[in-house]
Order: structure tokens, then sequence, then C-alpha cells
């Protein structure tokens, strides 16, 4: 009796053990607490052996790179760029980067042999990077207006505003007395530069004025051409930093 008893007192003490042998997931924190990477769920990727380390952080600071290389799976670019004489890769969602472009990006999550298949190869370090953005026309903006030589559409000749909505004319001439505050601006979208760091910027133009351009940030999808209401919050001398600044813009708008 007694030895059946140490015998289900051992297994007893096996099976605990054998419950908690299962690996434990380590899951990594981005700069300053906040996820700066992209969601890496690549279809055509798998992790080798060690690439479900747990992640390492670069810093916040913003990095300009040159772009040496550009790999494109379905959803995501794989970048080997360059700062300061040195090289390594990134991975961004897909985007239409072209080899020798200047870039920007923020934060990033350092991977260790990370294996994509698609392209039957290893990359011993990758950052995932979610900040990112491309230098375009846009930063050569710094009024918020059309940046000179972008493609644009033909300005509205009529447009009838939304409730409450006031003229872009009249936004601009007393642009002191609206920063900080939320406004409404009905106009037509005439230009998009779509998701540069983490957010669409639309070219809003109502025929007032001389059809003043007024540029607004918005995770809002827009069609271009379309008319428009977006309620934001009016910033003013607003410095995004490399050369994205503005006179007067219009933040975090959305549809109404």
């Amino acid at each position: 009796m007694q030895k059946t008893k140490y015998i289900a007192l051992f297994l007893f003490a096996l099976a605990l053990t054998a419950c908690d042998s299962k690996p434990k997931v380590i899951e990594a924190e981005s700069v300053g607490g906040q996820n700066n990477a992209p969601i890496f769920q690549d279809p055509n990727s798998a992790a080798t052996p060690g690439a479900n380390a747990p992640a390492q952080d670069m810093n916040a600071t913003e990095h300009k790179v040159t772009v040496a290389e550009v790999l494109n799976t379905e959803k995501y670019s794989y970048l080997r760029v360059k700062e300061n004489g040195e090289e390594y890769w990134i991975a961004i969602t897909r985007q239409d980067v072209k080899v020798g472009s200047t870039c920007y990006y923020r934060g990033g999550l350092m991977k260790k042999n990370f294996q994509s298949k698609e392209f039957n190869r290893v990359f011993e370090t990758v950052y995932l990077v979610g900040e990112f953005r491309q230098e375009s026309a846009e930063a050569s903006a710094p009024t918020g207006g059309i940046a000179p030589g972008a493609e644009a559409l033909a300005p509205p000749k009529n447009v009838q505003r939304a409730p409450g909505a006031i003229k872009i004319s009249d936004l601009v001439a007393n642009v002191a007395n609206y920063d900080g505050k939320t406004v409404k601006i009905t106009g037509k979208c005439v230009k998009i530069n779509p998701m540069i760091m983490g957010r669409n910027w639309l070219h809003i133009q109502d025929g007032s004025g001389k059809n003043i351009d007024l540029t607004v940030t918005t995770t809002e999808m827009v069609q271009l051409g379309s008319i428009v209401t977006l309620e934001g919050v009016v910033a003013v001398n607003k410095d995004f930093g490399a050369g994205y600044k503005y006179d007067y813009i219009l933040e975090a708008a959305v549809l109404k």
C-alpha cells in the first residue's frame, strides 16, 4: 500500500513537470511602450530557429536612410538601406519604394535569423518597422499648399458646405484664432498622399478665396475627387520633422 502511494506521488510530480515544460512566449516591447512594428504575419515567411527570440528595439529617433535594394513579397517589402556608412535590412508593409530614394523611419523591432520562404534566404538581422515614410514632394509644401510639380485634380467651382462647416479661406484668414480648435470643412479632395507616418495626407479645396489648399491628416479612406466633410483639429506652425513643416494643417480628421 505504501509503495503504491509513492508511485502515485511520483507520477503526479512527473505530470506537473511535463505541463510546465512547454516553451514560454515572450512578447517584445517597442520603444516607449508603443508598437512601431507592422503586424508581420507574412504567409510567405517562416521563422527559423532563433527567430522567435525576443526582438530588440532600435531607438525612437528618426532615421534617414537611402534605399540600396528592394525585395517585395505579397504584403511586405524588405529594404536594404544605408545610414551613416552602414548597411542593414528593414521590413515594412508593402510600398512602392525605389532604389536610391531617401526614406525616414522611427522605432523598429530587431529580429534575428528571419527566414523568407519566398526568397529562400535568411536575413541575419532585420528590423520590423511600422512608422515609415518616403521623402516626397509633400515635404516641400511648408504652407500646406500643393507642392510645385505635384499632380492634382482641378479645383472645385461650387461646393455646398455641410451645416456648421466653415470656408477654407475664412480659416486661413483667421488661422491664429482657430489654433487648437476643432473645425468642420467641406471640400473636394484634389490630391492624396496615402499612409505616410501612419496616416493619409489629403489636399482639400472648396473654391473659396483663390482656391486655397488645406492639408488634412486622417486615417479615413477618402476617394480622390470626392466632395467630403471632415472635422479635425487645427494646428499652426506644425513641424513633423524632416521637412514636414506646415503654417497650418487640419489634423486627426474624421468624416462627417
